[in-house]
C-alpha cells in the first residue's frame, strides 16, 4: 500500500556528508510517521532517526544526534536524512520506513514499529 525509494547513498571520507532521500508512493495520505534505520553486515537493524508526518516531532539515536537530521517534504511525500560528521562507524545499509498506525513514541524507533520497507542504500563512510 505504500512504497518507498531510497536514495543518496554512496561512498564519503570520514568528516565528509550526505543525504539520503526516501520518496514515498501509493497510501501517503494515511502515512503517520517515517524514519531511518541501518543495518551493518552481520549486525541488527538499528534505529537512526524517525518524525512523526503530522506535527513533525523528531527522534534520534543517540550516536547520530547533533550530526544528522531528519526532515519532510509533505508536498513531495518525501522524507531526508542529512548525514554531516560522518564516521567509519556510520557504515551501513540505510532503510527508510513508513507506517500507516498511530504507534507509541518507543514503536517508532523499533524496526517493528513500521509496515513499509524501502530496499536500502548503501553509505560507505572511509577512514
Amino acid at each position: 500500500q505504500v512504497q518507498l525509494v531510497e536514495s543518496g547513498g554512496g561512498l564519503v571520507q570520514a568528516g565528509g556528508s550526505l543525504r539520503l532521500s526516501c520518496a514515498a508512493s501509493g497510501r501517503t495520505f494515511s502515512n503517520t510517521a517515517m524514519g531511518w534505520f541501518r543495518q551493518a553486515p552481520g549486525k541488527e537493524r538499528d534505529f537512526v532517526a524517525a518524525i512523526r508526518w503530522s506535527g513533525g516531532i523528531t527522534y534520534y539515536a543517540d550516536s547520530v544526534r547533533g550530526r544528522f537530521t531528519i526532515s519532510r517534504d509533505n508536498a513531495k511525500n518525501t522524507v531526508y536524512l542529512q548525514m554531516n560528521s560522518l564516521k567509519p562507524e556510520d557504515t551501513a545499509v540505510y532503510y527508510c520506513a513508513a507506517d500507516n498506525l498511530f504507534r507509541t513514541t518507543t514503536s517508532r524507533m523499533i524496526p517493528t514499529g513500521y509496515d513499509y520497507w524501502g530496499q536500502g542504500t548503501q553509505v560507505t563512510v572511509s577512514s
